[in-house]
């Protein structure tokens, strides 16, 4: 809570009005997080959720005051500030709160949007299925999404319980739900996924905040590491990205960051002997097939010349961090020595034969930084120069979305390659769906879009198992 705090304390000395601001200042300067006690950087829903439901109205007006309090006796003291302090304290505007939705107006709103976009989005997905089926197919969406709601919730528990908590006359058992789920390949899996986000995106596109042209992440996440006997699965069960002895289930994804909603526009699983290249080449080719991109984010472990060259004979801009090498090393001493911030120089990279990549590396150094060497710089890459390094912080949105998705995704100890995925999957599309309709909700009440959703993940959740009967 104490930083916590210290965060909202920071937001108010800005005077950024939303939680976006302080999101953004925090995912440019990693470092600050690290002096106030935190892990990783808070994602804005989480920074949204503390503001709004967490802190109280006293404590909210406690740290507004204290930063007014702060700005006022540095000013007077002549220490720079980053903005001019009220010097009366501001008075309550009881017509402009009331003009902010409540809580009854979001709930009402969304449940209306999500009726719409569940019947719009899921026929997407199919079973392939007889007509004479006792249980609607539609059952097997609603016991997923009813999965997704329920941490670490397993489809035999899940199913039982959802038998009391539906309004279906049959539900699935579990051992059906996984069956009929098994049945589906990779492939189709994908296409269905695909054909669901074309029409989730079909739907937000009609907003004016809908931003169809933008900036792509790509990324690899692991699911838990996995412990049991991996025989006749070691294509699947590959190593984990930290290159040590475990084993983990590994999964590629292609997001819209920075200003564009954050839908998941494809998610692939990663098998042992597949390139970095064949990854972003076929996850790019699904994006773009969906909407224009213009630049990718890729952490270091995409930091290969191949992709690189894959990106730029495309016509896409890149930024991604390089793990330094000796070269590198020894370029960031000499900086270290001259006191330089910042320093940027050509590099061609050699694609072999007498082909070679040509790009731009810029060194920067980190503020705040724990280590007093060469270690105080990073080296990121970009074949458009350094203006674009700034959209670099944008690449921490796909990271915070895992988080979310992982939540929405179903437990199993299943080793079944299809069905993991599919849950996998099926999570990346519950997660779309909620930043959807929280777009949605968001202009058709106040006619602007914040990144910091007002709807919960778990409103929309329920509301797409209750209200639409669909799942």
């Amino acid at each position: 809570m104490v930083q916590l705090f210290r965060l909202f304390l920071l937001k108010e000395l800005h005077g950024w009005t939303h939680e976006t601001a302080l999101f953004t200042y925090l995912t440019h300067h990693v470092e600050l997080c690290e002096q106030l006690g935190l892990e990783t950087v808070p994602d804005q829903s989480t920074l949204w959720r503390t503001w709004h439901e967490r802190f109280s109205t006293k404590l909210r007006e406690t740290i507004q005051a204290a930063a007014r309090m702060i700005l006022i006796k540095a000013q007077d003291a002549g220490v720079a500030v980053p903005r001019e302090p009220e010097r009366q304290p501001p008075f309550h505007d009881d017509e402009q709160e009331e003009s902010n939705p409540d809580n009854q107006a979001i709930l009402d709103e969304a449940a209306s949007i999500t009726d719409h976009i569940g019947h719009v989005v899921f026929p997407a997905f199919s079973l392939n299925r007889g007509d004479s089926c006792e249980i609607h197919e539609n059952a097997y969406w609603d016991l997923q999404t009813y999965l997704g709601l329920r941490e670490r919730l397993a489809a035999n528990e899940g199913a039982r319980s959802f038998v009391y908590e539906s309004t279906r006359d049959r539900t699935p058992l579990g051992h059906a739900h996984r069956g009929q789920i098994r049945n589906l390949s990779i492939e189709q899996i994908r296409e269905m996924y695909r054909q669901a986000v074309n029409r989730l995106l079909g739907e937000v596109a009609e907003t004016e905040a809908f931003f169809r042209a933008g900036i792509v992440a790509i990324d690899i996440t692991e699911a838990d590491t996995f412990t049991r006997d991996r025989t006749g699965h070691e294509d699947e069960i590959i190593g984990t990205k930290e290159k040590t002895d475990e084993y983990a289930y590994q999964w590629a994804t292609v997001q819209l960051v920075g200003n564009a909603v954050p839908i998941v526009l494809d998610a692939r699983p990663v098998r042992k002997g597949e390139t970095r290249v064949e990854i972003v080449e076929d996850l790019l080719n699904s994006a773009e097939d969906l909407v224009h991109v213009d630049n990718v984010l890729m952490d270091r472990e995409f930091d290969s010349q191949h992709v690189l060259e894959m990106i730029s004979q495309r016509g896409l801009s890149y930024v991604v961090p390089k793990r330094m090498q000796t070269s590198e090393k020894a370029q960031a001493k000499r900086l270290l020595r001259r006191d330089q911030n910042r320093y940027e120089t050509d590099r061609k990279l050699h694609l072999g034969k007498n082909e070679w990549h040509e790009t731009t590396l810029i060194y920067r150094r980190k503020e705040d930084s724990e280590h007093d060497d060469h270690r105080q710089y990073s080296v990121f890459m970009s074949n458009r120069g350094s203006g674009f390094l700034t959209e670099y912080g944008y690449r921490w949105e796909i990271e915070s979305g895992y988080k979310s998705i992982k939540r929405f995704m179903a437990a199993t100890t299943s080793k079944d390659f299809g069905l993991r995925f599919f849950y996998f999957a099926f999570a990346c599309l519950l997660y779309s769906i909620w930043r959807a309709v929280d777009l949605l909700v968001q202009v058709e009440l106040t006619g602007e879009y914040e990144h910091s959703p007002i709807v919960t993940a778990d409103n929309t959740l329920t509301l797409l198992k209750k209200e639409t009967g669909i799942g």
